[in-house]
């Protein structure tokens, strides 16, 4: 009984970190689509910070993730600098999905 439990223990954690994975790829594809990505990119500066680095600058901010589904809405200017980021037709379920897999990033 221990080893069917332990066994469904591990497929279950690997179809946890399947779906998590399929997320993530929903989520890039998604920030290409929105066109995220002419601007942003995972790993580095391009006009707009790296997301590694949005990641890294909120990480323990409990409200981040709020204020950066407004921010990808309604744009905003001087956290990065002076480039402003412009508001974004996105809708906020989207914005969720995207600022989630931006602060995922490491």
């Amino acid at each position: 009984m221990k080893t069917v439990l332990l066994s469904l223990g591990v497929v279950g954690a690997l179809t946890m970190a399947g779906a998590a994975q399929a997320q993530a790829q929903d989520a890039a594809k998604l920030a290409g689509e929105k066109g995220c990505l002419a601007c942003h990119a995972v790993d580095k500066k391009v006009v707009g910070p790296a997301y590694k680095d949005v990641a890294a600058k909120y990480k323990g901010d409990k409200t981040a993730e709020a204020k950066l589904v407004k921010k990808v809405i309604a744009g905003g200017s001087g956290v990065w600098g002076q480039v402003p980021m412009p508001p974004n037709n996105v809708s906020e379920k989207d914005a969720t999905t995207l600022v989630k897999w931006v602060l995922s990033q490491k």
